[in-house]
């Protein structure tokens, strides 16, 4: 089964830490890429930067940013393929976002 793992961050301590601390826990995310089961992912632009579309009576309206006013900002995602929800379970932990203040939500995906 494939699974989502949705990278939301809210890491405050970031603009503080040296370019070795932030070079070290960009290695973890690029290992976290190249391991067993990881087919996809993507790091995404800051949450300033996106644009959502809500339709309303036929009417599509944009608004800039995301809409909902959150501390965690969805930052990126790994596509990860495991046999079992305890393995996606276990992959999630690894990223570093779970540890510095931030969450990675498990979703599995939908395979027609």
């Amino acid at each position: 089964m494939k699974y989502a793992l949705l990278i939301y961050s809210n890491d405050t301590e970031w603009d503080t830490l040296s370019e070795d601390e932030k070079n070290a826990i960009y290695g973890e995310y690029f290992a976290i890429s190249e391991s067993a089961g990881v087919i996809g992912g993507q790091e995404l632009q800051t949450a300033d930067t996106a644009t959502t579309v809500r339709v309303q009576g036929g009417e599509a309206m944009t608004t800039d940013g995301p809409f909902p006013e959150t501390k965690e900002a969805l930052g990126g995602f790994f596509l990860f393929e495991a046999d079992d929800l305890d393995a996606a379970l276990a992959m999630a932990a690894r990223i570093p976002a779970a540890r510095r203040g931030g969450a990675v939500e498990v979703r599995p995906v939908v395979e027609r």
